[in-house]
This record gives structure tokens, sequence and C-alpha cells, in this order.
């Protein structure tokens, strides 16, 4: 962990990283929760780390977290491989850090949870990318705040 991170006002930007869409999700300035910020479609490696950088940038982050999708017994397969490229790029071009976080089932349970909201099958469609950044993300906030010694929420 780096000594800024934790100070009141910075954000971290999470990544759910697809070959079509990419969620994107923000943290709040206190790193305490994640919030689905919106979904973008990936028109290239070198398009969406600048359409990346540029979001990190609005919203104030200070870090990146980028999803790692392992295979479920840990392992790394092509989609892994795919994703620790762009992230490399991501770092490139942000100059920020990116971390890669395991993102293990996290699109599956964006989707159970939409499911148990309710959603249409096209208000998933829509969103479901955005809500996977947004729990990558929250698996990694409440990461920091163990490392810190908090109490869960």
């Amino acid at each position: 962990m780096s000594d800024d991170e934790g100070k009141t006002g910075e954000r971290i930007l999470g990544v759910d990283y697809g070959a079509r869409r990419v969620g994107l999700a923000v943290s709040d300035p206190l790193l305490l929760t994640a919030q689905g910020l919106d979904v973008v479609k990936n028109e290239g490696p070198r398009k969406i780390a600048e359409e990346i950088s540029a979001r990190a940038k609005e919203t104030g982050a200070r870090q990146i977290v980028v999803g790692l999708p392992r295979n479920m017994n840990g392992s790394l397969g092509k989609g892994a491989m795919v994703v620790m490229e762009f992230a490399e790029r991501l770092r490139r071009a942000s100059g920020l850090e990116v971390v890669l976080w395991d993102e293990r089932l996290s699109t599956a349970r964006a989707e159970r949870e939409m499911l148990d909201a309710d959603l249409s099958r096209a208000r998933r469609a829509k969103v479901r990318d955005k809500v996977a950044a947004q729990l990558v993300l929250q698996n990694y906030l409440d990461y920091l705040r163990t490392e810190r010694g908090q109490t869960q929420r």
C-alpha cells in the first residue's frame, strides 16, 4: 500500500475490462464504497486506455484497479494475459498505479444481483459491466480497510 492511500479526498477507479465493453466504477473520497460509473465501448486497447485515463483524471482517481480474470483454480488463462497487457498500457497512458485484482465470479455475481433486483434483460445488458466493475472495486476497498485494521461496515 502506498503512503497516499486512504487519505480523504482521493478516489480509486475500478475497471472491468471486456473485449466489447468496459465497465467503470469509482470509490467515494473516503475509500469506503464503490459506485458504478459507466460502461464504455471497447474500440481497441489504445483508445480505451486513453478513455479510462481521462475518466481517472475527471474523477480525481489516484489509482486504478483492473479486474483480473483468473480461472477457478487460480491459474491465469488467455483472458488474464490480455488484461495484464492492457493494464500495463493503462499504467503508461495514465501515469497512475494500476493494480490487478482477482475478479473471479464478479460478472456472475453482478448478474445474480440484477436478477434479484428484477431488472429486465435489456437493462441488465446495459449495466452488467458497470456493476461488475463496482463489485471488483468494492472487494478491493474492503481489502484496503482490512489491511488498515479498520472494521468492516
